[in-house]
């Protein structure tokens, strides 16, 4: 019988495995697309379910049969644009913020979130832009969501950019039209779309080796310790070399990036008898993504257009959604 092998679970490129710093992250980098259109949205996790659909790929061996495919549902309220953000770049071509640009009506709820000035003049700060847009690296949209409108019943929202495609010139005729507007998933993706996804993860806390990395545990006549690693690393060290041996630690909570979940349905007002579990309802629109989202029910999920799309034609036929 052959010998057993199981690798060291668990990749190297995420380190140190530390708690996020923030509840929800943006995106750093994003397609280069010609068009003006927003590239970001965000929306709150509701649950999971499945639906019924045509199974259009053509090298499937179900092609032309109805499959379930398991789909989350993020929760989607429209984003209020509250303001435009303009950027210049250094010498070393990083991007610094110059100011932002206020819309005339600002919730009231955004002042849980931050600071906001009392006397808003959005007219000569725009045409100054205009002016200066030569100088300009980048515009962004100021952006903060409606929780009210969602089955969380918070109050206090959040506050992010949302990146633009386009040229500068296209951005500023853009955010101009938008700002103090809102935004919905509809008018950013579309479905049979992909798009990749940001969230922080299930937060599991202070865990040992075992289930943080998933070694194995040592037989009864070990002394003292089954749960534990046998060796914190090679003799001649003299030190236990960080990120090398597994030690108990922090486990989930952490951000996490993945890529290509497409967009199934985009709809509005999908909700069980009951509501979905330690969720609410869904009151407005949703977007039903193919396969499971990091993070717990509940949390903010940022959607971007995908960097590196698969090349599919197919169509996406949804033809029930079980809720």
């Amino acid at each position: 019988m052959g010998k057993k092998h199981k690798p060291r679970s668990g990749s190297r490129g995420f380190w140190p495995r530390k708690r996020a710093a923030n509840i929800y992250d943006t995106f750093k980098t994003h397609p280069e697309v010609k068009e003006v259109m927003p590239l970001d949205f965000a929306g709150y996790k509701a649950g999971m379910t499945h639906l019924i659909m045509n199974d259009n790929r053509k090298a499937s061996v179900t092609h032309g049969k109805e499959i379930a495919t398991p789909v989350t549902i993020l929760d989607c309220p429209s984003l209020v644009v509250a303001g435009i953000k303009t950027y210049k770049a250094d010498s070393n071509g990083a991007y610094y913020s110059v100011g932002i640009i206020w819309a005339e009506k600002v919730s009231k709820d955004l002042e849980r979130k931050t600071r906001v000035p009392k006397k808003i003049e959005a007219k000569k700060p725009l045409e100054h832009a205009e002016k200066n847009l030569e100088k300009l690296s980048d515009i962004r949209l100021l952006v903060h969501t409606k929780p009210r409108e969602s089955g969380i019943g918070k109050k206090r929202p959040e506050l992010f950019e949302i990146v633009l495609g386009g040229d500068l010139k296209q951005k500023l005729d853009y955010a101009k039209q938008r700002i103090g507007k809102e935004i919905r998933a509809p008018d950013v993706f579309k479905e049979g779309e992909f798009v990749d996804v940001k969230a922080v993860t299930k937060g599991k806390g202070f865990e040992g080796p075992v289930k943080r990395f998933g070694i194995k545990i040592r037989s009864r006549k070990n002394k003292k310790k089954m749960r534990h690693v046998g060796t914190l690393g090679p003799r001649q060290w003299a030190r236990v070399r960080p990120n090398i041996s597994p030690m108990a630690g922090q486990l989930g909570f952490q951000t996490r990036t993945e890529i290509n979940k497409r967009i199934l349905k985009i709809g509005s007002k999908s909700n069980p008898k009951a509501g979905w579990p330690h969720y609410g309802l869904v009151n407005g629109d949703y977007i039903l993504l193919s396969g499971s989202v990091p993070g717990p029910k509940k949390r903010l999920i940022m959607l971007r257009k995908s960097l590196n799309p698969p090349k599919r034609t197919d169509h996406v036929e949804v033809k029930q959604v079980a809720v």
